[in-house]
């Protein structure tokens, strides 16, 4: 959720709302159909306090999906079931992908914040410092003799 609290009365796709009957009729399948769906785990409807299957918007086309791939794609239900637990775990990733990279922009960012404090904490009366460049010039130093005269 994004932080903001809910309205419990807003519909949305993961709502369930649909009785078996309407269910069936929404996705084109026998009720019978989507009981054998729940009993097989394809698609697991929420159950009311009296054990009554509840659909949500999502759960139709879920429904949909699955008798696409077995009648049009000639999958079977394990298949199916293995296709589905697959994508489910494909967005699970994603999400924890979008996840970290978005606590990776916070981190790098907070980062910047300190880099950017240290930088304009330091004194205004130091000179950065130039590295010499190297020359082929040669010095001779010879010290000074005692009682000699400076040359």
């Amino acid at each position: 959720m994004d932080g903001r609290r809910r309205n419990p009365y807003e519909l949305t796709e993961d709502t369930p709302v649909y009785v078996i009957s309407v269910a069936a009729q929404l996705s084109g399948l026998h009720p019978q159909t989507l009981r054998q769906y729940d009993r097989l785990g394809l698609v697991s409807p929420d159950r009311t306090a009296g054990r009554g299957r509840r659909y949500s918007a999502r759960d139709i086309e879920l429904l949909r999906q699955v008798q696409q791939l077995s009648q049009d794609e000639g999958i079977n239900l394990a298949g199916i079931k293995r296709i589905i637990e697959l994508e489910n775990q494909v967005a699970a990733l994603q999400a924890r992908a979008a996840e970290l990279a978005a606590a990776l922009d916070g981190a790098a960012t907070a980062m910047r914040q300190r880099e950017a404090a240290v930088h304009a904490s330091y004194r205004r009366d130091l000179v950065p410092y130039q590295e010499v460049q190297q020359t082929s010039a040669l010095v001779v130093w010879r010290p000074k003799r005692h009682g000699q005269s400076p040359d």
